[in-house]
């Protein structure tokens, strides 16, 4: 299975995550955020940046996982609290999101777009034992941003 990451060429060398917290993680939990689709990884990081400068170059990594689908832990729109998409809500996802990291029962967690929900977004623990076994950056490519988008 592939997932899609879009981030700035200068970081883009390897599948290698900040550490920052954000919406499925606190600090000092090592995640990468990867969208199921392309279009989903250029949407998401659109509304996650207040600007896109695309002066300073793009790339998208394609990751690709050899994982069962059985294997990766889903979190449904179902699941989730009623005000889930507001930033309300990032204490009582983060901390599902924890609760997934440190319990290391899975190597990605399959997690609705809170953009477009009825898609995924994919959050692979980089400091699970499987990682570097399982989960290989297979390309980077530029990626070029249609000026309509910023």
């Amino acid at each position: 299975m592939f997932v899609y990451n879009i981030r700035k060429a200068k970081y883009s060398n390897a599948a290698i995550a900040s550490g920052i917290a954000n919406r499925w993680n606190k600090d000092e939990e090592y995640v990468l955020y990867a969208g199921g689709t392309i279009s989903l990884s250029a949407l998401e990081l659109v509304a996650h940046r207040s600007s896109i400068n695309i002066k300073m170059g793009y790339k998208l990594l394609h990751i690709q996982t050899s994982i069962q689908p059985s294997d990766i832990k889903t979190i449904e729109v179902k699941d989730l609290p009623k005000n889930w998409k507001s930033i309300e809500s990032y204490p009582a996802l983060q901390k599902m999101g924890s609760d997934w990291y440190c319990s290391q029962q899975s190597l990605l967690l399959k997690v609705p777009s809170v953009l477009i929900p009825w898609e995924s977004n994919y959050i692979i623990n980089v400091h699970h034992p499987d990682f570097s076994k399982k989960v290989v950056l297979e390309s980077v490519e530029d990626f070029t941003w249609d000026n309509r988008l910023i």
